[in-house]
């Protein structure tokens, strides 16, 4: 993986700027894998989310385990990740001066949600992102930027129940490895591997008006072995969600929260032996704003979040900002 030849690198060759400049050019391949998969949009419905995604952290918030309404949305959303350090397996920033990376990323895509009988729904969705990224460091040679698409996200089932007080929800999505991929190569906008996720959450309203509300969503990822070289990331086990109350008629305010940890070890002969057995862990805390715009059938939800905790990978802020706009509404 990219950010293990980073950790790695620089940890041996504290002093040296060439390979410090190396690390930071294989970092550059992790971050697109890390904080570049960005598929989640909120939708207007009242207090009601429509959601494209979850693999990147942050980008579900107060509303992740709420039931989408019945419609087709077409969502987009810009998320920046940025970080000027990278944590080690016991949780030690590994010392490259001058480091500073930024990732934006956008998505465009769809959702439908149908309800099927009463209170029951089906919801199919798809999305693909569009992805910058850039490193610089106090060397030079090291400082990297690059653009393109990553993998697309197909999510073609979701099941969820909504009643007044509370909502359940449950799906099946697959991260398709469509973005640029070449083994160890610098410039990947692609992860290269297939990821299987599976996830359930609900939502909990103190009022029948929803204007106060509770929800978490988890979900588990299962990867395929990375095309070209023997390399299989370790599955992993995430958490997000948050809460929040309408301050005003379409206007909602709270707090949003994350957490993701490795649960098996990554497997494969090209791992560098020095990082084998190491876990990914992070926990992400911040507010979030959504505001909501009825004449227009439009949401906006703004949201950042701060990573503490972490290990096994860079440690930065994300700020997410979407929009969605409902075509159609079915009743």
């Amino acid at each position: 993986m990219p950010l293990w030849s980073a950790r790695e690198r620089a940890a041996k060759t504290r002093g040296s700027g060439e390979r410090i400049s190396n690390a930071i050019m294989k970092t550059r391949s992790g971050l697109w894998a890390n904080a570049l998969v960005v598929m989640c949009a909120l939708a207007p419905h009242e207090a009601q989310s429509q959601q494209l995604g979850y693999k990147l952290l942050g980008t579900a918030g107060i509303d992740a385990g709420v039931q989408s309404p019945p419609g087709l949305a077409i969502v987009e959303q810009v998320v920046h990740y940025s970080s000027s350090q990278i944590r080690d397996a016991a949780g030690n920033v590994v010392p490259i001066d001058g480091l500073s990376m930024n990732a934006t990323g956008s998505a465009l895509g769809a959702s439908y949600t149908t309800n099927s009988r009463g209170a029951r729904h089906l919801s199919f969705a798809a999305g693909l992102p569009l992805a910058r990224i850039r490193i610089n460091s106090d060397h030079p040679a090291a400082s990297v930027s690059g653009f393109g698409f990553s993998d697309l996200f197909v999510q073609p089932i979701k099941f969820g129940w909504s009643e007044r007080r509370f909502d359940v929800v449950s799906s099946y999505a697959v991260y398709v490895p469509t973005g640029h991929f070449e083994p160890r190569g610098p410039a990947n906008t692609g992860r290269g591997y297939w990821t299987n996720q599976l996830s359930v959450g609900g939502a909990l309203f103190s009022d029948s008006l929803r204007t106060r509300r509770a929800s978490v969503l988890a979900s588990y990822e299962m990867n395929t072995r990375k095309r070209g070289i023997d390399v299989r990331r370790g599955d992993m086990f995430q958490l997000q969600g948050g809460a929040g109350a309408n301050v005003a008629r379409t206007v909602v305010a709270g707090v949003a929260g994350y957490a993701l940890w490795q649960v098996t070890p990554d497997r494969g002969a090209d791992i560098p032996p020095s990082l084998r057995g190491e876990r990914t862990r992070v926990f992400g805390l911040g507010p979030e704003v959504d505001v909501i715009i009825p004449r227009w059938q439009t949401r906006v939800a703004l949201r950042a979040e701060h990573e503490l905790g972490v290990t096994s990978r860079p440690q930065g802020n994300v700020i997410s900002l979407s929009a969605a706009y409902f075509v159609a509404r079915r009743r």
